[in-house]
């Protein structure tokens, strides 16, 4: 019997990428419902096409507004908040809604699973938000530590449990680069570049999941999770996947990669756990947990007790993680079902146009 046993399950952003993967892990299992709210009538109505499944209720509403909220929230014991503004471009032009999703709608969904006895909480995050340099990352980095301090405030052996997870690149989610670059190439144009030395975490959208099963399991009030993960760059990423498309037509083996330069806010490399986090981290085995700073506001404590240690701590980021080669990513490439599905080695569920997991 597993945790979820006769539970119900609330998944903010659920239309998403991240939260249909949860859907599915979970649709199979003991669980008694799951409830996905959102503000996109039209995802929702092809998800509820598609899956037909008497579990899966649907609210339409939106974290920024506490009142769907609470609708959605009434008799729930497990909430994986996923709705979030996340495209780095869009972010950095309208910031302001990215604060109001990413820190106050997020701040929303933790009052209302607090006032209505919710057991668990786990709050999406991205490797942005350590050291953030654009807009979304600063929105993502500010999400964190209201959701900390909240989890803070309850304590160990308060009602409800609150902690996030934090992600490197998650392949083949909406809008990421994966999908980009196969259309790219599939339609006979380059594959467009920022920087082919640029590094960037390896993960699936079932690590993903694993690692928000693993949270809710796991996690005391105030805990961040990470998931160890393998890199690439992008160089080796972009020959990887003009490699495997050659068994589709030995064509695009001669797709041309062509460099554009860095966008807004990008980094060369995705920092998961900074130094000052590692210096608390706990290694998991397969994932770092990253407890709360406990400490109050003395701030005697904060200026006259120092650390010395944290000189020799390095971070935890995409280019002293464990680096891929393209033999290494094309096996991750492999695990992914629209390269299956284009490699005719599965039936295509999706349209032949829509390539994100």
């Amino acid at each position: 019997m597993s945790v979820f046993k006769d539970k119900v399950l609330l998944i903010t952003g659920g239309t998403g990428s991240f939260g249909n993967a949860v859907l599915r892990r979970f649709l199979n299992s003991d669980i008694k419902e799951i409830r996905i709210l959102s503000r996109d009538e039209k995802k929702q109505d092809d998800m509820r096409h598609a899956l037909q499944n008497p579990k899966v209720k649907f609210y339409i509403g939106d974290v920024r507004n506490k009142q769907s909220v609470d609708i959605a929230m009434d008799g729930v014991d497990y909430v994986f908040a996923a709705a979030a503004l996340k495209q780095v471009p869009s972010c950095e032009f309208f910031p302001i809604e990215a604060v109001r999703t990413n820190i106050i709608g997020t701040n929303n969904v933790l009052l209302s699973a607090v006032e209505h006895g919710v057991k668990n909480v786990v709050v999406l995050s991205t490797d942005k938000a350590a050291y953030p340099i654009n807009a979304m990352g600063m929105s993502k980095a500010l999400m964190e530590k209201v959701a900390i301090a909240k989890g803070r405030e309850l304590g160990e052996g308060a009602r409800t449990t609150i902690c996030c997870t934090r992600y490197g690149n998650v392949m083949a989610s909406r809008g990421s680069v994966i999908p980009l670059w196969v259309e790219q190439m599939t339609e006979g144009k380059p594959i467009t570049i920022t920087d082919p030395n640029m590094t960037r975490f390896m993960m699936t959208l079932d690590d993903a999941v694993d690692l928000v099963i693993y949270a809710f399991t796991h996690g005391h009030n105030g805990d961040l999770f990470v998931q160890k993960a393998p890199a690439a760059t992008l160089s080796t990423l972009a020959q990887a996947i003009k490699e495997v498309y050659t068994k589709v037509d030995a064509k695009y083996a001669d797709t041309e990669v062509k460099v554009i330069g860095t966008r807004h806010g990008e980094k060369l490399y995705e920092t998961l756990v900074t130094r000052e986090e590692m210096i608390r981290a706990i290694d998991m085995g397969d994932y770092y947990r990253i407890p709360c700073d406990t400490r109050d506001l003395n701030y005697d404590k904060f200026f006259t007790e120092g650390d010395q240690n944290l000189s020799t701590i390095e971070d935890y980021h995409s280019h002293n993680t464990r680096r891929l080669d393209v033999e290494g990513m094309k096996e991750l490439l492999m695990r992914l079902r629209f390269v299956q599905e284009d490699l005719g080695m599965l039936p295509r569920q999706k349209a032949r146009d829509i390539r994100s997991e």
